[in-house]
């Protein structure tokens, strides 16, 4: 039926606009968290080689 294809193309595109969406947000998430972790080891190691006594 044609007069439903532009309720499917709208259908697809949100499906996959979610997915990227997702994705990203994921990915996002990993990298931020990595940042976190490497800026808490460089604070600790450079509390502990930092020592003025």
């Amino acid at each position: 039926m044609p007069q439903m294809m532009p309720i499917n193309w709208l259908f697809y595109f949100l499906f996959f606009l979610s997915v990227f969406i997702m994705f990203n947000i994921m990915n996002y998430y990993i990298y931020y968290n990595i940042n976190i972790n490497n800026k808490l080891n460089l604070f600790i190691k450079k509390k502990i080689f930092n020592w003025k006594w």
